[in-house]
């Protein structure tokens, strides 16, 4: 297998990490004490859309303690029916880890459960079989450095307005590329960036400056430290479309950021990109908090403007939607300690966003979050895998604040991490 050993090693550093994270004084909220908000009311019986996560698992000892040994990369998937919910597994020993699992509909071909896998950098599509779920591998690529690594996908008609392209992010050689459908013989890999020696974590896809043309938007970095030391990374620009290689639109300086949003999030007909940039860590202190910046078309690039603050070292996971069902748009911001918070923005853009916490009890590694509207009442529910606490959580708005549900438990907490949430019609998984 590729660069297993490699993949061990990062995966163990990170689970290392994410206990040690527990110790750092000065990251927590900016409230004190802690409020967990009230019993969400049950979701209905049955959904007709469910959750894909996208894990890495790790062995547990006969005592019950995690053990920094990953097993096979897995995804779960959570539907709800009867009044109940219900969980499957796919399971790859190939790979220690999805980083990313979403639906995935081919040009003329039924949908799948797209996959990203590390250390056999793998993108495979997964459909339903007799006795569980068969995978086809789009594209498997070596990539030279230390890590083989898919980490992040988005889809969106980049070139030609085909709608099923796939813009994908990668490790370590700072690879990334668009995955073109070919009709009837495969697919074309287009590399259309490549760095030495860097992590590209994210990608998000939007319209900033709203001439029509998709822009592909990544956040390389140099390789990762996990000890909170400074990191240096940049949010890059691609427009494939128009052959436009690689432009800086933030410059992060000794900071970095993992986690990006391009949406429209104020409501003004035009996206932003949100950068969330990480915290840094000085002798177990936190000396600079997370800072969320938001950039319009033509931004100067060392000039994002802050939109918040947030007393943590990591805040891996940006999600927008409607929580409230008022037609304006929210962001919830989920930091890996200090909890979950939502941001909204301002009626006046001169004014701040006002930032409040939503629940300081939920926490992890990741801390993978994700608005979606799963029983179809028009308004988002928040999904998040607090992956410490060892649950998959729903939250609801009840006008007042949001109400919490657990729909999912772990017997041992911290035993997986968790890279993403999706949903999936429940038709494919059944």
């Amino acid at each position: 297998m590729i660069g297993r050993t490699s993949l061990i090693a990062g995966l163990s550093a990170l689970v290392a990490t994410a206990l040690a994270a527990q110790l750092l004084t000065g990251c927590g909220s900016t409230d004190e004490g802690t409020t967990a908000p009230a019993v969400a009311p049950e979701a209905p019986r049955s959904l007709d859309k469910g959750l894909l996560l996208a894990l890495s698992q790790f062995e547990i000892s006969p005592e019950g303690k995690v053990l920094p040994k990953p097993g096979p990369a897995l995804v779960e998937i959570l539907t709800r029916r009867d009044g109940a919910w219900h969980s499957q597994k796919i399971e790859d020993e190939e790979s220690n880890v999805f980083h990313k699992a979403m639906v995935y509909t081919p040009p003329g071909k039924a949908p799948g459960i797209l996959t990203l896998g590390g250390n056999a950098g793998s993108v495979k599509l997964w459909r339903r079989a007799e006795s569980g779920f068969d995978a086809e591998v789009l594209w498997r690529a070596v990539f030279g450095g230390e890590h083989n690594r898919m980490r992040d996908v988005e889809v969106a008609p980049l070139i030609e307005g085909d709608a099923s392209d796939l813009a994908i992010a990668t490790h370590d050689q700072g690879v990334v590329a668009v995955l073109r459908p070919l009709a009837g013989v495969g697919f074309q890999t287009i590399e259309i960036d490549r760095q030495k020696d860097t992590f590209v974590h994210e990608i998000e896809i939007g319209d900033l400056d709203g001439d029509g043309v998709l822009e592909v938007y990544a956040t390389p970095s140099e390789p990762n430290r996990l000890d909170g030391t400074p990191q240096s990374g940049k949010v890059v620009r691609y427009i494939p479309g128009k052959r436009q290689g690689r432009f800086v639109v933030a410059d992060l300086g000794t900071r970095h950021a993992k986690e990006i949003l391009v949406d429209d999030v104020d409501g003004d007909g035009r996206d932003e990109l949100y950068v969330s940039v990480e915290g840094e860590v000085e002798d177990s202190h936190l000396k600079h908090p997370v800072e969320i910046r938001r950039y319009e078309a033509g931004t100067d690039p060392a000039a994002g403007a802050p939109i918040a603050a947030i007393e943590d070292h990591l805040c891996r996971f940006l999600t927008a939607g409607d929580v409230d069902g008022d037609g304006k748009r929210e962001m919830v911001a989920a930091a890996m300690k200090s909890g979950l918070w939502l941001l909204r923005p301002p009626h006046d853009p001169k004014k701040a966003w006002s930032v409040t916490s939503i629940d300081k009890d939920s926490s992890g590694f990741e801390h993978a979050s994700l608005l979606t509207d799963l029983d179809g009442d028009g308004t988002d529910e928040l999904y998040v895998a607090s992956d410490d606490q060892g649950e998959v959580r729903r939250y609801v708005w009840t006008g007042r604040g949001f109400a919490r549900q657990t729909i999912f438990k772990r017997p041992v907490p911290g035993s997986v991490f968790t890279w993403n949430l999706m949903p999936v019609p429940v038709d494919m998984v059944k």
